[in-house]
């Protein structure tokens, strides 16, 4: 059985922030919530900055599940840490336990009525019936269900954000890190424009 994960790639993210609009897009996330941004690390120093883009990593031993005082967490048999609006108090102790700053309280709501916690739910919907109206209103869009992989992933520009199988990505990652060059060829556009000896030299299901 798949382990879904996201990694993201430093040396490609360009902050373009396309990941994040594709999420708000494909799900109409509610007003205030983020559910993926990116965070630019020494901003300002040159030669020394670096983006990357952050969302729930769904853990393998999620602290928002243990904190969670009505269980409302639950993990999928492909890894994907989701939780239950229904069940959710509002209490926030998933907010201030997760490192990522994922869950969030919506800011549509009535002064000083906070409601439900949102988060990513990698692009697999919530507890509910796959692909209905019901699931799509209090979660955004089932895509695994579908057979795609998240909104997010699929619309980064420079391939930086990885999201899939944790072995398939790890192999990707891994193999960018071997044969990365230097200047252009970071970003592999040897690879991608016919440079014949990059081409020889990285399985191209890998290189992408």
């Amino acid at each position: 059985m798949a382990r879904m994960k996201f990694i993201c790639d430093t040396e490609r993210c360009i902050e373009c922030n396309s990941c994040a609009t594709a999420c708000k897009n494909e799900h109409e996330v509610p007003w205030g919530v983020n559910r993926r941004r990116v965070v630019t690390i020494n901003d300002g120093i040159i030669g020394q900055e670096k983006s990357v883009s952050v969302a729930c990593m769904h853990c393998s031993d999620a602290p928002c599940m243990a904190v969670c005082p009505v269980d409302c967490f639950y993990r999928t048999d492909e890894g994907v840490v989701l939780h239950n609006k229904d069940a959710c108090i509002g209490c926030g102790y998933c907010s201030y336990a997760c490192p990522f700053g994922a869950p969030q309280f919506p800011s549509n709501g009535t002064f000083g009525l906070r409601g439900k916690m949102d988060k990513c739910t990698f692009c697999a919907g919530g507890p509910e019936e796959n692909g209905s109206q019901e699931e799509f209103e209090k979660y955004g869009r089932n895509r695994l269900s579908e057979g795609k992989l998240p909104a997010c992933a699929e619309m980064c520009s420079t391939k930086a954000l990885l999201g899939g199988d944790g072995d398939v990505v790890a192999d990707i990652f891994r193999t960018r890190v071997i044969t990365r060059g230097k200047g252009s060829e970071v970003w592999g556009w040897g690879t991608a424009y016919g440079n014949k000896a990059q081409q020889d030299s990285v399985p191209q299901e890998l290189a992408k």
